[in-house]
């Protein structure tokens, strides 16, 4: 066992792992990567980040925190959701002073494009509020925060799987991880950990996440006793290319692209006359479903089209090359002469570890922050985002919360000393791996994993029943079982990905088990969430926050009230 000491570690090198560490200059700071920074999640984010700025028409703070409470189905926390939204300015302009290269108007302001959901004046009428720089938003975000990072001497540790969370009495002290190029292990004390490790769409069979979105940092709290947020809402991107998951952004439709099927209807005229193809993802994924089921895909299938072609050759290459691009690579497509194959493509988890509105992780439904614990981005739920997730606002929550939890982690470490945690942290984690590698007879991983994700697109997804959900726990228990049973073929040290794939698959089953079990638990139709047996909202009823906490003999439930400042919820019309 190696051992570090830091004022504050950092889990994820994403946007919030990374704004955060920037807050922190001036201190001994770790950054602990599962990746090379640079190849982390937020890069993939394409379409823009949403920051009333009102370079190119009229718009509000208070009016993309409007957008956002109503996206998100009412189920937002308002004075989180408000909170961003102002920051969100700000956030935008520090990142056009450190260097990242925005699209610009003629006259040099940034430019700004529609979203899906996205109005002015409080549901009027689209509004262009995405600050974007081409459909590489994400990437470039990335860049310019790790260059941040270098220049105010940040200490990284690339590659490095953080596998424990060392939790005692009511306080962090630090965690364990393995390091993939050596085998060894890791244990990293600190006065503050921040989990910023993204989502875990991996749970699902056709999901834009990459590979490494397995929600290390959101399966690991839970299982040392600490609940989770609103998992039953998980939202699906209406543009995945078809079968195989991969984001086409809603930038596309920003620019006009539109949604097409079998018939050759603009089908989203007659679900929301007013947005159309830009209304909330939730609602597109859901008519999507509904096109298909009544026999309007495309030649009857189980896909519906994506069209560009009208946009012309000079908007799509400047304003959608990299979109263009995957669609050509991957689908041998030009989409300037031919609509694109899209289905709905598991994406983004609105739920995850409970914090408060500086990042700090809570306990229980009365707020109650685990010293020394913080969560940003992701794998964290404010909420900002309620049941379903405004298009853009990923990447406006990880900045801005992320930020948040940086400052207030500087403020912790220079009020606190450093505790020791207990001793051998590391013995738990050091014999799970033994046992997997002692394993000469058992199930492939690989295998385990197909099936669960194979459940959940079935039984879990866009549309779901009592009756689905109630099968697919069963069916994750049983998985569950073979798990404990499984082996992998590696013995090696080295970059040993048999055995970190393995420890991957216990971290989705579990965080599909609280997924499938909050749905079940939730009798009602919200946001993402959407019972075809209980398919109208019940606000009477369901207006509350789900915390989920893990138990020997199952699950336990509690609840916490919606923070509800200014807009009381009304049905969702666009």
């Amino acid at each position: 066992m190696i051992e570090h000491r830091f004022d504050a570690v950092i889990v994820g090198a994403g946007g919030a792992g990374l704004r955060a560490a920037t807050e922190l200059a001036g201190l001994h700071v770790a950054v602990v990567s599962k990746l090379y920074p640079p190849r982390s999640h937020t890069g993939a984010a394409q379409g823009g980040i949403g920051a009333a700025l009102g370079n190119l028409e009229e718009d509000h703070p208070e009016w993309h925190t409007f957008d956002t409470i109503k996206g998100g189905d009412y189920l937002v926390d308002q004075d989180a959701a408000d909170l961003m939204c102002q920051e969100a300015v700000e956030t935008v302009y520090e990142l056009e002073h450190w260097g990242l290269p925005f699209d610009r108007t003629p006259d040099g302001l940034i430019a700004q494009r529609r979203f899906g959901g996205h109005t002015r004046n409080f549901g009027e009428g689209p509004v262009r509020r995405a600050c974007h720089a081409a459909d590489r938003t994400g990437h470039m975000i990335l860049q310019t925060l790790y260059q941040q990072c270098l220049k105010h001497g940040v200490h990284f540790f690339d590659e490095f799987q953080m596998l424990d969370l060392l939790i005692e009495d009511g306080r962090c002290h630090g965690l364990v991880a393995y390091e993939i190029d050596t085998g060894e292990l890791h244990t990293f004390h600190a006065k503050a950990v921040l989990l910023a490790t993204g989502g875990f769409g991996r749970i699902f069979k056709v999901t834009s996440n990459a590979h490494a979105l397995t929600g290390d940092g959101v399966a690991i709290p839970w299982r040392r006793g600490l609940p989770l947020e609103d998992m039953e809402f998980f939202q699906f991107h209406p543009t995945g290319i078809y079968k195989l998951g991969i984001l086409l952004s809603e930038a596309a439709r920003g620019e006009g692209a539109v949604l097409i099927n079998g018939k050759g209807e603009r089908f989203m005229e007659r679900y929301a006359p007013t947005l159309k193809d830009l209304a909330p993802r939730d609602m597109i994924s859901r008519f999507m479903h509904m096109e298909i089921r009544e026999g309007r895909g495309i030649e009857g299938k189980d896909y519906l089209h994506l069209d560009f072609r009208h946009l012309g050759k000079d908007i799509i290459a400047q304003k959608l090359p990299d979109i263009t691009e995957f669609v050509r690579v991957y689908l041998g497509i030009d989409p300037t002469r031919e609509p694109v194959p899209i289905q709905p493509t598991a994406h983004y988890a609105m739920g995850g570890v409970p914090t408060n509105n500086d990042g700090q992780v809570i306990m229980d439904e009365r707020n109650t922050p685990v010293a020394g614990l913080y969560a940003a981005g992701e794998c964290a739920c404010v909420s900002v985002h309620g049941a379903n997730r405004l298009g853009t606002n990923s990447l406006v929550d990880i900045l801005v919360f992320g930020r948040r939890a940086g400052r207030h982690i500087a403020r912790t470490v220079r009020e606190s000393d450093l505790v020791a945690g207990r001793a051998n942290p590391g013995s738990a984690v050091a014999a799970e791996i033994r046992d997997l590698l002692a394993r000469t007879e058992g199930e492939s991983v690989a295998a385990i994993r197909a099936a669960l994700q194979e459940e959940m697109m079935a039984r879990a997804s866009v549309f779901r029943t009592g009756g689905d959900l109630t099968s697919a726990l069963e069916t994750i228990q049983t998985l569950k079982e073979r798990y404990r049973r499984a082996k992998i073929d590696d013995r090696g040290r080295r970059f040993n990905t048999d055995l970190l794939e393995a420890l991957e698959l216990g971290f989705l089953l579990d965080l599909a088990e609280a997924t499938v079990a909050s749905a079940l638990n939730r009798t009602e139709s919200r946001g993402a969430h959407f019972r075809e047996d209980f398919p109208n909202r019940d606000d009477a009823n369901w207006l509350k926050h789900t915390l989920i906490y893990r138990r020997r003999d199952g699950y336990e439930f509690r609840y916490k009230p919606v923070v509800i400042t200014r807009f009381q919820p009304k049905e969702r019309k666009y």
